[in-house]
């Protein structure tokens, strides 16, 4: 692979992860709820914390993604701390994926009557279902590479 393409990866990674933070940053205060809530309580709603908690995996995999960039561009793509890394991104996917799938389950079950979950669960639905494929790829690639190594 060109250098050129792996630096734009790299790049590639870091918009995702400042675009996540910003985000992550911004939503609670437009959220409906919100509105009549000070700063302070804002961020310090339990469910706020639990995605901030829960996000931690997904900014690891972030940068292990971008580690293993880094890795290809060294010409150490057949290496065991590339193996390594593909599984730590494996297990920050698989974790990702169910503490999403926690949270859906929560507001499922003790949503507030009045409030409609339909879109929290589908959105639920759609990233937990996303974080299963991204789990089961790098799983795949994590064996072939193992392979790839020993012989």
């Amino acid at each position: 692979m060109k250098r050129i393409s792996i630096v734009f990866l790299q790049a590639v990674i870091v918009l995702i992860g400042i675009g996540t933070l910003y985000l992550m940053i911004r939503f609670p205060l437009t959220e409906g709820r919100a509105t009549n809530l000070d700063l302070f309580s804002i961020y310090l709603d339990p469910f706020i914390l639990y995605g901030y908690a829960s996000s931690i995996a997904f900014f690891v995999a972030l940068y292990k993604a971008f580690k293993l960039l880094g890795y290809i561009k060294q010409n150490k793509l057949f290496s065991a701390t590339a193996v390594r890394t593909l599984r730590s991104i494996k297990h920050c996917a698989i974790t990702l994926s169910i503490l999403i799938a926690m949270a859906g389950l929560y507001i499922g079950i003790f949503h507030n009557k009045e409030d409609d979950p339909a879109g929290f669960l589908a959105m639920c639905i759609v990233t937990t279902f996303i974080s299963v494929v991204v789990a089961t790829a790098v799983a795949v690639l994590e064996k072939k590479l193992q392979n790839a190594i020993l012989h």
